[in-house]
């Protein structure tokens, strides 16, 4: 069983993109059925099929798996029409590494930063350009922004 512990926050100025490059993600929802999400991901060349629980807090279950990339090229064209695009930036601060994610699209404007941690309570310390947690906010999880983007609630 695979167990995903994420806190979320929004990111203040373009710090963050020094000295890291971004990678273009892609992905899609194939389907939500009470509060869990079926994701197709394209990012840089990897293809992945995720399935991820209803939130409890800022965990919930999540199983990955690496699918063939052109099959995820056509799942995303032809099954999901719930997307979001982004550069996905990866940097490591003080141990750990944040995963920061530059919306684009109808999401373009929305910047967050996430860190996955092996426990709740786990300690960690923020880089500066860190702002406003946003790990309890629903509006925040990709899916919801697929769903409903920052353009329609900014």
């Amino acid at each position: 069983m695979g167990k995903e512990i994420e806190r979320k926050f929004l990111v203040t100025g373009d710090q963050f993109k020094k000295p890291a490059k971004g990678i273009f993600c892609r992905q899609g929802y194939l389907c939500f059925e009470n509060e869990n999400a079926f994701r197709v991901r394209i990012i840089g060349d990897n293809a992945f099929l995720t399935i991820k629980s209803k939130s409890n807090g800022i965990s919930r279950l999540e199983f990955e798996y690496e699918i063939p990339f052109n099959d995820a090229v056509e799942m995303l064209t032809k099954l999901c029409n719930k997307q979001i695009e982004k550069l996905r930036y990866t940097i490591e601060f003080e141990g750990f590494i944040w995963e920061v994610d530059e919306f684009l699209g109808k999401n373009k404007g929305l910047v967050i930063a996430e860190i996955e941690l092996e426990s709740e309570d786990q300690f960690f310390k923020k880089p500066s350009w860190i702002g406003k947690e946003v790990s309890y906010d629903i509006r925040f999880q990709n899916s919801q922004l697929a769903i409903n983007p920052y353009e329609n609630w900014k």
